[in-house]
C-alpha cells in the first residue's frame, strides 16, 4: 500500500498520459502497422490493461512475453500479491452480446497453458516452496467515453480438464 495513495494514482495517470501521446507522436513518424486498425485496437487494449492492472494493485513484470519454440505471446505477465498471473487482452470497440472474454477459445488456452510452463521454467522457486499461478482475462472495451475494463481472475485452469470433464468456471 503506497504512503501517499493520491500521488501514486496521479503518477499512474501521468504516466498513462505521457505514453499515450509519445504513441501518438510516433505513429505520425513511423506507422508500424500501416492499414491494420485491428492490430491498433488489440495494442491500445493492452495498454489500457496495464494501467487499469497497475491501479488495482498488479504489479507488471512481462508484455507480449513470447517463447522462443512456441507460437504466440503471453499479453502481460503480473503479480497479484504473491500469485504470478498470466494476463490475456481481449479488446472491443463496443460491447455486443457476448462478452470480449469469450474469445479465449480452448486452442488460445492450451497455447497460454504451454506459453505458462515456459515462463514458469525461467523464473526460481519462492523460499516458501513452487509460485502459485492463475490466468486472468481482461476484457477491455474502447468506448466513445472513454476505456472500460473487467477482469476474471482464475478465468480457466493451468492443467487441462480430463476428457470428459469440462471446465465451468466462469462459463469459459
Amino acid at each position: 500500500m503506497p504512503l501517499f495513495p493520491a500521488i501514486g494514482d496521479s503518477w499512474l495517470a501521468a504516466q498513462r498520459w505521457g505514453l499515450l501521446h509519445l504513441q501518438g507522436f510516433g505513429q505520425h513518424l513511423h506507422p508500424r502497422y500501416g492499414n491494420a486498425p485491428h492490430l491498433l485496437t488489440g495494442e491500445r487494449g493492452e495498454f489500457e490493461a496495464l494501467f487499469f492492472l497497475r491501479r488495482n494493485g498488479y504489479i507488471v513484470v512481462e508484455r507480449r512475453w513470447t517463447a522462443p519454440d512456441l507460437r504466440g505471446d503471453i499479453d502481460l505477465i503480473a503479480w497479484d500479491g504473491d500469485v504470478l498471473c498470466f494476463v490475456e487482452v481481449k479488446t472491443r470497440t463496443a460491447r455486443d452480446l457476448t462478452p470480449a472474454m469469450s474469445a479465449v477459445d480452448d486452442t488460445k488456452r492450451r497455447m497460454l497453458r504451454a506459453l505458462a510452463r515456459a515462463y514458469r521454467r525461467t523464473i526460481s522457486r519462492g523460499p516458501e516452496g513452487p509460485v502459485s499461478m492463475r490466468f486472468d482475462v481482461v476484457s477491455v472495451y474502447l468506448l466513445p467515453g472513454g476505456a472500460e475494463c473487467e477482469v476474471v481472475r482464475g478465468a480457466f485452469l493451468l492443467v487441462t480438464p480430463e476428457r470428459g470433464d469440462e471446465e465451468r468456471r466462469y462459463g469459459v
